[in-house]
């Protein structure tokens, strides 16, 4: 996404129409791609998405000028789709690995892939609710375990594990094409 010009924020700010139709324009297809990656109904992902939209839009005054208007926006966005799955599903977050089952060796994460982003997109959108909300989190949003366990109320061990679970599921569904393997950094 695009940095957002300050007379867009401010006239949005003011309510002014024509402001918030072009923050809207310039926002939608990144922030509903955003819902979409935590919400597999493409239904309840525009539900969601106008839910975010919404509170943007009566929450404006209380962005601060601190940190990107954009991050600003994502993190309402993430936030709607967090309450949206704590509502609908179980996110089934009570696993956590021993120390043994912890660690994963390093062969079975290498990353070596021909796949498309389309195509491993679409392997994350198979993964359960939980284990695709922590591999989103922490992948692509990049949180920190920490930071995932007090947005989602769990323990720091929770997000551990089912991240280990996520990149082990994804990358089962992957190795289905053509012997793929997953890496992910730990942080």
């Amino acid at each position: 996404m695009y940095p957002i010009p300050k007379h867009i924020i401010e006239g949005c700010k003011n309510q002014n129409p024509g402001s918030q139709k072009e923050l809207y324009e310039l926002s939608k297809g990144y922030l509903f791609g955003l819902c979409m990656r935590y919400i597999p109904s493409s239904a309840d992902a525009e539900d969601v998405f106008s839910d975010g939209f919404f509170k943007i839009f009566t929450k404006i005054d209380s962005y601060s000028s601190e940190g990107s208007f954009e991050g600003w926006m994502r993190r309402i966005m993430i936030n709607e789709c967090l309450m949206h799955l704590r509502k609908k599903t179980s996110l089934h977050l009570t696993v956590e690995l021993t120390e043994n089952q912890n660690n994963l060796s390093e062969e079975s994460e290498e990353f070596e892939t021909q796949h498309s982003i389309d195509e491993i997109m679409t392997a994350i959108d198979q993964l359960p609710d939980g284990y695709r909300t922590i591999f989103n989190l922490f992948v692509i949003e990049e949180f920190k375990h920490r930071e995932i366990a007090e947005a989602l109320g769990i323990s720091i061990n929770t997000s551990k594990s089912q991240l280990i679970l996520a990149k082990k599921k994804l990358q089962s569904i992957l190795k289905k094409k053509v012997g793929f393997n997953l890496k992910i950094n730990k942080r």
